[in-house]
């Protein structure tokens, strides 16, 4: 075989390979639709439920990484320093939950004993 029919016959196989194998894929791969036809009727019931959340927290979760993005530091330390943040708050709101609740009860003893 000539040098030149070799390469054709190589070239027409990458491409095969190429082009094929991911078109091959893509045409045996099931929708998303199909599985969900699939699905027992508990199963979409529920997925249909669900299916508008997490799609909801997907966009939140995107936009924070914009929003993270944006920053001059790396995203690892955006997000980082926003959950120390949200830590902090929570902290903040575990302290002034843990003062309230003793003030009560020291009202309460005071009136138990009747010092009030």
């Amino acid at each position: 075989m000539s040098r030149a029919g070799l390469w054709a016959k190589t070239i027409a196989g990458g491409l095969l390979m190429v082009v094929g194998g991911p078109a091959f894929v893509e045409y045996l791969r099931p929708s998303d639709e199909e599985l969900r036809k699939r699905y027992n009727p508990d199963l979409q019931k529920r997925s249909a439920e669900q299916g508008n959340r997490k799609a909801q927290e997907f966009d939140d979760y995107v936009g924070k990484l914009k929003e993270w993005s944006k920053s001059d530091k790396s995203i690892w330390y955006a997000a980082q320093e926003e959950l120390d943040q949200k830590r902090a708050v929570l902290e903040a709101q575990r302290a002034q939950d843990k003062e309230q609740t003793r003030t009560q009860r020291e009202e309460m003893r005071k009136e138990m004993l009747g010092e009030k």
